[in-house]
């Protein structure tokens, strides 16, 4: 029984720090989107959307491919549709109570943009591009990820390199992104980096070289990052400052998770924070202050998602 105990709690301890990294992630996430200009908003644009693909690599594991495929399907795309359908109808009664015209008003060619998404959606639905994103990057690294379950294969090098490669490239010669698919080569660099971690000794020494490799993103010194549009900064160097950046944070979250209690209630809201902050600062910006604005954009959204979990709603928004 002791044994069990003990188990529970170190399963209850990593549920909880990952709570803690997501909910410093999904602030990042929304301060960006709130301060667009200057140090801050280049600092937290120079890690917090890798942090979230790292964290999810770090989770994964070899999965069935087919399995795995149909559920990340269903239980990815039910809630982006399930959120966009609410925001594009709230949208048809916002715009006009503030004496604007919809975002979307000309039916049914406005439905080829929607349906895009990505770099198509902006305003209300800045964030849209990320789910489809990481939902197939996390489908087609399972597939390598069940043929090569040692993320230190020296095998995974024939599929790294060329990724690198397309990634870049890819950022190079396009502005456009369906569902967020330009990004996903890079996601999936990510992903496996995340998976790779875990088999990387900690060793207090890493601090200074990780540190110095975070300060130079955080501060300007290395391009930012704009994820959405395959805008990666300096190659190799942009990228490797976001990933020295959140794996501190993931050490700091380690840390710090028996007490961070409201990181770990945003942590848990997150997927409903991404999606919804973006329509308030949309629609409140204009007449609220920058701080209040932030605040309203993380509690609203928290608020929701205890609601949505004690109804049937979340079966479809969770």
């Amino acid at each position: 029984m002791e044994n069990r105990g003990h188990d529970a709690a170190t399963a209850q301890f990593r549920l909880d720090w990952v709570d803690v990294a997501r909910g410093i992630g999904i602030i990042a996430v929304v301060a960006g989107h709130i301060w667009t200009r200057g140090p801050v908003r280049d600092a937290l644009y120079s890690f917090h959307m890798p942090l979230f693909f790292l964290l999810s690599g770090l989770l994964s594991r070899p999965r069935p491919i087919g399995a795995f495929t149909r559920r990340q399907i269903v239980s990815q795309m039910r809630p982006y549709a399930a959120f966009l359908i609410v925001l594009l109808f709230a949208d048809q009664i916002i715009e006009p109570m503030k004496g604007n015209v919809p975002i979307y008003r000309d039916w049914p060619r406005d439905m080829g943009p929607i349906l895009l998404g990505g770099t198509w959606l902006g305003g209300p639905f800045i964030i849209f591009w990320f789910v489809p994103c990481l939902m197939t990057a996390r489908i087609a690294f399972n597939v390598a990820f069940n043929r090569w379950p040692d993320p230190l294969d020296r095998r995974w090098g024939l599929l790294l390199v060329p990724l690198a490669l397309l990634a870049y490239g890819l950022g190079w010669l396009f502005d456009v992104s369906p569902l967020g698919l330009l990004t996903v080569p890079m996601a999936i660099l990510l992903l496996w980096a995340g998976a790779a971690w875990p088999h990387v000794r900690w060793r207090n020494g890493l601090i200074l070289p990780l540190g110095l490799l975070a300060t130079a993103g955080l501060s300007g010194l290395f391009p930012t990052l704009n994820m959405k549009v395959a805008d990666y900064g300096w190659p190799l160097l942009s990228i490797g400052a976001a990933v020295a950046t959140s794996l501190l944070l993931f050490r700091l979250s380690a840390r710090i998770a028996r007490l961070a209690w409201p990181l770990r209630q945003f942590g848990r809201a997150s997927l409903v924070i991404m999606y919804l902050h973006g329509a308030l600062i949309h629609y409140c910006g204009p007449s609220l202050s920058k701080a209040w604005l932030f605040l309203l954009a993380l509690v609203l959204p928290l608020l929701a998602w205890h609601l949505v979990r004690l109804t049937p709603l979340r079966r479809v928004f969770l």
